[in-house]
């Protein structure tokens, strides 16, 4: 089987993956305008600010949009088929992550769980709600 390809943290993104392999989600919050920001980045993409801070989300959510693959690079044919989904966050910003569900729907509640795939490393993912 082929190593399946994982992210590499730098600065921006760094405090994102440190938490998560604590178990937290985080996401940026900007000072200047007071909105949450999602991806890591060091610009606030709604006032330009470049004062950005960190906060610890709730994980909860629900599904925006999502699609099943069934068709994949090397690295992840033996998981297909598997969801990937636009989740909105509480916070109001969405994150793409796996969805490890049965049935998807649009609107289904999910939270946050997260996969270990190293000591240095843990990948976010999204079950449902019960």
């Amino acid at each position: 089987m082929t190593e399946r390809p994982l992210p590499v943290p730098d600065r921006d993104t760094a405090p994102f993956w440190e938490a998560a392999r604590e178990g937290r989600l985080r996401i940026q919050r900007c000072l200047g305008c007071g909105r949450n920001v999602f991806y890591p980045r060091p610009v606030c993409p709604h006032c330009l600010s470049s004062e950005l801070g960190w906060i610890d989300c709730s994980g909860r959510g629900s599904v925006y949009s999502y699609t099943v693959v069934h068709r994949t690079s090397e690295e992840f044919r033996d998981q297909v088929p598997f969801t990937v989904a636009l989740v909105e966050l509480e916070e109001g910003v969405r994150l793409l992550a796996r969805l490890d569900v049965g049935e998807p729907r649009v609107g289904m509640p999910v939270e946050v769980a997260f996969e270990r795939v190293s000591d240095e490393l843990s990948l976010p993912h999204f079950k449902e709600v019960d």
